[in-house]
């Protein structure tokens, strides 16, 4: 047997024999337990999870994200409570009395009249404030045909109305009593004018408010122009179908029939008695039927 001591040791050339002596020895155990040694030297365990700890930061995790939602939540009540307080109850935009205008009213329609109504918006947010509603009112008041409110921010009101004269004066023995074209009663103004109204003779005022016939008359008087209204010196309503005016105590007699096709029959006449060739020397013109007027 040859020495051992003799073994030639290799190299690490190719195809060269290596003595398995030589080879450093990995002791897999010792290298585990010197990796998971402590500062002390001694072996520690892996780090145990606490499940419990871990639940409880989840709920404290929890409750501050509620908190700050809370938070959040009660934040904008608060600004919306005072943005609601600001528009409708603070006096920013608080209507005022004194700053609502009127305008429009005439000897039959009082200002004070109007004034009633819109002064029913006082003390009110102006985004509180109904124009319609105070529009609709103030067209109820005998005479008013048309009426326009509107806002002006941060705290007026502006009321603008269309006042009629009367659309006739109805007279009951020696009382006359001024309505309008919807057969309302108008309450005058003092010193009010009547000159240049239409009187139509009744036997009673509150039953002739009542008849057909009158009430077309009134519409028709109504929505006739002033140059025509003021040569008008007698108003016949015998019946509803039959609505006649005596211009200028006999010159012209129109006939209307009833309120129907009104426009076009104001036209007819219009282009009849301003027309020399046309209406000649005949005084009365029928425009009943409006596109067949009769000369007579």
């Amino acid at each position: 047997m040859p020495d051992t001591k003799a073994v030639t040791q290799a190299k690490g050339e190719s195809g060269a024999f290596v003595d398995a002596r030589a080879l450093r020895s990995e002791d897999y155990v010792t290298e585990t337990l010197r990796q998971t040694a402590g500062s002390l030297g001694i072996a520690s365990r892996p780090k145990v999870v606490d499940f419990s700890e871990r639940s409880r930061e989840r709920k404290r995790a929890s409750l501050r994200v509620i908190a700050i939602r809370t938070a959040a939540v009660l934040a904008s009540l608060a600004v919306l409570g005072a943005l609601i307080w600001l528009l409708f109850f603070s006096t920013v935009f608080r209507l005022e009395t004194s700053a609502i205008s009127v305008s429009g009213a005439n000897e039959w329609v009082s200002e004070q009249t109007i004034r009633q109504i819109a002064d029913g918006q006082a003390g009110k947010s102006l985004f509180l404030v109904s124009t319609d509603e105070v529009s609709d009112q103030l067209k109820e008041i005998p005479g008013v045909s048309e009426a326009k409110v509107s806002k002006q921010f941060p705290k007026s009101m502006s009321v603008e109305v269309k006042a009629q004269k009367p659309a006739a004066m109805l007279k009951a023995g020696d009382t006359l009593t001024a309505v309008d074209s919807k057969a309302r009663v108008l309450n005058s103004v003092s010193d009010a004018n009547a000159n240049g109204i239409p009187v139509i003779e009744v036997r009673n005022v509150e039953t002739s408010l009542k008849n057909q016939s009158v009430k077309e008359a009134l519409t028709i008087l109504g929505a006739l122009p002033e140059s025509m209204r003021q040569s008008i010196t007698k108003v016949t309503a015998e019946t509803q179908d039959s609505i006649t005016t005596t211009l200028n105590d006999g010159q012209r007699v129109i006939v209307w029939g009833d309120s129907s096709e009104l426009k076009l029959k104001m036209a007819v006449v219009d282009k009849i008695i301003n027309d020399p060739n046309v209406i000649g020397d005949k005084t009365q013109v029928d425009v009943s039927a409006p596109l067949k007027p009769i000369i007579k």
